[in-house]
């Protein structure tokens, strides 16, 4: 069987700046990102009718995914351990939505929020609620379409829905990022970073965002911001 070679059309970039604090699912989080396209694909007429869709599909690569990033090609395992189910049990991996796949691409649905047609890098796509680390590489850009795409009656499996946690971030460090930043980095925050595996109130973790470290602790549904510095 012939192999499919996939090249990247563009790149997304935003504040996710590790993959600690990604929301799991795309859709969850106020973050805003930018998708810039490689220089053999800025021919604006490709583009053309974008700006009548609202919400898009997003094909993409799993950059991070330590297996295909140490060249173990055709290394993969039938079974994972889902964050959601605690790290412990194995659930076959087409199953979940875990990186570590045969082909590691994924796959996010995300808002349109405009498109920038004349930048010096060609037209340039902003977008809302992406759950992609800065710099991965994107496939593939198709319009979300609700009439087929959504299927609100779906059973979700074991990847049941969580409520989201109570942050509580004091102004005095809200105040040393940028205010444009504060919705998307609150809205990520309360999708609870930490592994489902950790509840440890005393401990302190540390999210890189946006050229900033938030440090924050979470007991019971409460995520309380302790510091925020510069620097990752």
């Amino acid at each position: 069987m012939a192999e499919l070679t996939c090249r990247s059309i563009a790149r997304i970039y935003n504040d996710y700046s590790g993959k600690f604090g990604i929301p799991r699912q795309s859709g969850l989080a106020s973050v805003e990102s930018i998708i810039i396209f490689e220089p053999e694909y800025r021919n604006p007429d490709a583009l053309r009718g974008l700006e009548m869709y609202s919400h898009l599909w997003l094909l993409w690569q799993f950059s991070e995914n330590v297996q295909t990033t140490a060249g173990r090609s055709g290394s993969w395992n039938p079974t994972v351990r889902p964050p959601k189910l605690g790290g412990n049990t194995r659930m076959g991996v087409f199953a979940t939505r875990s990186p570590f796949r045969p082909n590691p691409i994924g796959l996010s649905s995300v808002e349109l929020v405009r498109i920038e047609w004349d930048t010096p890098k060609g037209a340039v796509l902003h977008v809302r609620g992406a759950d992609l680390m800065n710099g991965t590489p994107v496939f593939d850009i198709k319009p979300y379409l609700p009439y087929t795409d959504a299927h609100p009656e779906a059973s979700c499996g074991f990847a049941l829905t969580e409520t989201p946690l109570t942050v509580d971030c004091p102004e005095i460090l809200l105040e040393r990022i940028p205010p444009e930043k504060h919705e998307g980095l609150l809205s990520a925050l309360a999708q609870d970073p930490r592994p489902a595996y950790q509840n440890d109130p005393s401990r302190v973790y540390c999210m890189p965002f946006g050229g900033y470290t938030v440090s924050f602790t979470v007991a019971d549904e409460t995520l309380t911001v302790t510091d925020i510095t510069t620097g990752e």
